[in-house]
């Protein structure tokens, strides 16, 4: 068995970290917590996206033709995450819309929401997710909450799906708090209208996945390194930050792919690459 990735930071020691970060006007701590979840701290609030802090996928799939194994570690548990005030799930997949993280999560955090595609309120009840606490988003649909201001947009997990109603099975989401805006795409590939659905600019920061597509895995894909960087280059955020990687061995790509793609980045966009459980900020 091969060993597993260790977060920078991981448990008790993360979440106390979380907890004592006070950031400065116009500065927000970021913190990876591996596949597409990250922990973004202002001064007024603290926003969770796509978090997956559980086994429940390793477990599922145990002893079937598509096993999950788990790469890294996971660095902490939803229950330890506290002062949560906004919590985002960008589609229904589980490494994205977790009961076994989020029940736990929202326990620990009586005060926050939860944000999913409109098309998944009753999914997300299922999941046995409290209604009172959901609030569900389309394309255009903003919410504000803690300082956060989010506005949805369509993701294409490969093709721009909706359900019966009109409404948009998968979503990404720009982000302002205290002058720093941001764009974290959820599961997505690179289609035509996403720059115009993105808006003008200027962004600080975009978190895209790079894992690709590739059919011998059976699952839905994403856009590769190469396109990530093609689509900063076309939108020129401050930042590119690569996501949807060293979680599952069936589903990844090495980071070092992302590293190269990089080299064709526009003057002006700095790649970073951030290990699990690692705090990195933004400043305006």
């Amino acid at each position: 068995m091969t060993e597993l990735i260790q977060p920078s930071k991981k448990g008790a020691e993360l979440a106390a970290e979380i907890r004592e970060t006070t950031p400065e006007a116009g500065t927000i701590a970021v913190w990876w917590l591996g596949q597409s979840g990250f922990v973004y701290k202002s001064r007024s609030g603290t926003l969770v996206i796509d978090p997956y802090l559980s086994e429940s996928l390793t477990a599922k799939y145990a002893n079937t033709d598509k096993p999950h194994v788990r790469m890294t570690a996971c660095p902490i548990r939803g229950n330890e995450l506290s002062g949560v005030d906004l919590v985002l799930a960008s589609h229904k997949h589980t490494d994205h819309l977790d009961g076994e993280t989020l029940s736990p999560l929202l326990g620990a955090n009586p005060n926050a929401e939860l944000c999913v595609p409109e098309a998944l309120i009753h999914h997300s009840e299922k999941l046995g997710l409290p209604s009172r606490r959901l609030v569900g988003l389309d394309d255009g649909w903003e919410h504000e909450r803690a300082g956060f201001r989010v506005r949805a947009l369509p993701s294409a997990h490969e093709a721009l799906d909706k359900d019966t109603s009109g409404l948009c099975l998968y979503l990404g989401f720009v982000v302002e708090v205290d002058g720093v805006r941001f764009y974290h795409s959820g599961d997505s590939v690179v289609y035509d209208g996403l720059v115009e659905n993105l808006g003008p600019g200027p962004f600080d920061a975009f978190f895209l996945p790079i894992n690709g597509w590739d059919p011998r895995r059976r699952v839905a894909g994403n856009m590769s390194a190469e396109e990530a960087v093609g689509l900063a280059n076309a939108c020129r955020p401050r930042f590119l930050v690569p996501h949807h990687y060293d979680m599952f061995t069936f589903n990844t790509v090495p980071v070092s792919s992302f590293v190269e793609a990089s080299r064709g980045l526009s003057a002006g966009i700095e790649p970073v690459v951030l290990r699990c459980g690692e705090r990195w900020e933004i400043r305006t």
